[in-house]
């Protein structure tokens, strides 16, 4: 996949899921949950950015390993909501969707970049 196009994959994840953090009731645990959301989702398309423009193989590496685990993040809390009460469970299939496959583009990079590296040296 093309980086600019995954950045803009990034980048309206991170869109939808402050969109959906807004729909949740003003409750406590909307509060927290909503607050974990939108750091986790804007953490992961800001450093899928931040790893495109990094300065080594070994940069963007580390950089990609925190989208992974941002993007899994999200995935968790986007999946709680609706166990939580925060939203049915309907509003957010097509978002776990994207959270799903966002992190299996991402476990792929990964892994490649690290096959290249190993072979480059």
């Amino acid at each position: 996949m093309d980086p600019d196009e995954l950045r803009k994959r990034f980048r309206q994840f991170a869109l939808r899921c402050i969109r959906l953090v807004n729909a949740f009731p003003r409750t406590q645990a909307a509060e927290v949950i909503g607050y974990q959301l939108i750091k986790c989702s804007t953490s992961a398309a800001a450093n899928y950015r931040s790893a495109c423009a990094g300065r080594s193989k070994a940069d963007f590496i580390a950089k990609l390993g925190i989208v992974h685990e941002e993007t899994d993040e999200s995935l968790f809390w986007i999946d709680l909501a609706p166990e939580a009460g925060l939203v049915k469970r309907e509003l957010v299939t097509d978002l776990l969707d994207e959270a799903d496959q966002l992190v299996s583009i991402v476990v792929a990079s990964l892994r490649t970049s690290k096959r290249n590296r190993t072979l480059a040296e």
